[in-house]
């Protein structure tokens, strides 16, 4: 099903409610007891957490005469980004066409349609690359229909990454210190965004990224995944491998758990993402005792009624959360095991980068390179039972 584009005239009073989000304390156990860590409520803002990158994104394309005045801009989204950029649209006067798949929540669908969107969905993910590829064919044929149609091309958008300034502004300026922030990565531009900033105020701030199992973004095999939102099934060149000191890959049990706690014990909650980063986080302070520890909760949990917080969901994808587990598994390089769980590995790097040592990829890509300077533990880290390997 399509909708007419619509052309809205343009509203820039809308880029005032962009940002300035609330920054909550978490303490409830998840699952275990915790001293607690800061998270900057992004899905309490007008658009989301991507309305910032949806606005950078269509400014930067306007300045360097990329997007004519009320030409169409064109994307693929599994939903966050979609709504972002309806309000970037609606704000800068930009008819906005999204390429979804049938996997898409009813719901999500009906808002983005609400919104002004024209939703095109693909009903079969391709062969090799998934849903993501089938959506980036389709908008491939959508560019050739209309004619001066700008594509924002999120994954490898440098203003992607800069939208997020005013995010570690924020930060900055609500907290004295900090010393661990953990980032879920799906195009990598938050974390690519905020990381630069802060190390600025906080040279020793430490980068832990947030993945999902079966993502390929820190060198795994790609293979299905249940969660949204989180991870990729391609390579975005918007992360900044070597900012990162460690990478968490999260299953769905482990996220879906985290995300009840959240929503029982301190209301504020949300999907896919905000389960991983907020277990990640609460570990993170956990084994890190006195760290000032902070993350970013995506969205809210709305859109996740019928997936995260349903029972009948859950079991019917074999999600037992009395089950989750409560720590990781350590693995020494993200191409030495499969993560099929919660895995940790403090080797970060690109994996379309050959390694040093030429060691064979069981993924079947070309092995990654060891992680540089950036990316190696930093000395002055606090290292507790629990995390020495």
């Amino acid at each position: 099903m399509t909708t007419a584009l619509l052309r809205p005239t343009g509203n820039r009073e809308l880029l005032g409610l962009l940002g300035r989000t609330p920054l909550a304390r978490v303490t409830t156990d998840l699952p275990c007891p915790h001293p607690g860590f800061w998270a900057k409520l992004e899905g309490l803002g007008a658009g989301g957490m991507k309305a910032r990158a949806a606005v950078s994104m269509l400014l930067g394309a306007r300045e360097r005469g990329e997007l004519p005045p009320g030409a169409p801009v064109v994307e693929s989204t599994s939903g966050t980004l979609g709504i972002g950029l309806a309000f970037a649209g609606q704000a800068l006067g930009h008819p906005v066409v999204l390429v979804g798949d049938t996997e898409l929540e009813p719901s999500m669908r009906r808002l983005l349609r609400t919104y002004g969107v024209r939703l095109e969905l693909v009903d079969r993910p391709a062969a090799e690359g998934g849903w993501q590829a089938a959506r980036l064919a389709r908008l491939r044929r959508l560019r050739a229909e209309l004619p001066g149609a700008y594509w924002p091309d999120q994954y490898n958008n440098p203003d992607n990454v800069a939208g997020y300034a005013s995010l570690a502004a924020e930060l900055a300026a609500a907290l004295d210190h900090l010393d661990i922030l953990v980032c879920s990565v799906g195009t990598g531009g938050h974390s690519a965004g905020v990381i630069g900033p802060l190390r600025r105020h906080w040279p020793h701030l430490r980068l832990i990224g947030v993945d999902a199992t079966g993502s390929t973004i820190f060198g795994q095999p790609a293979r299905t995944r249940l969660m949204r939102g989180l991870g990729s099934s391609i390579h975005p060149r918007n992360v900044a491998y070597d900012a990162f000191d460690e990478v968490h890959w999260v299953g769905p049990a482990e996220s879906a758990d985290a995300c009840r706690r959240l929503a029982t014990g301190n209301f504020v909650s949300g999907g896919w993402s905000t389960g991983a980063a907020a277990l990640v986080a609460a570990w993170a302070a956990r084994v890190h005792p006195g760290a000032v520890v902070a993350t970013v909760f995506p969205d809210g949990p709305q859109r996740y009624l019928h997936s995260v917080y349903d029972d009948d969901f859950a079991a019917a994808h074999g999600l037992d959360l009395t089950r989750a587990a409560t720590r990781p598994v350590e693995i020494p390089h993200p191409r030495a095991a499969e993560a099929t769980g919660w895995t940790r590995c403090r080797t970060v790097a690109d994996p379309l980068t050959p390694a040093d040592d030429g060691s064979p990829d069981p993924t079947g890509r070309r092995p990654p390179r060891a992680p540089s300077a950036t990316a190696a533990p930093r000395p002055d880290r606090r290292t507790t039972r629990e995390e020495t390997p």
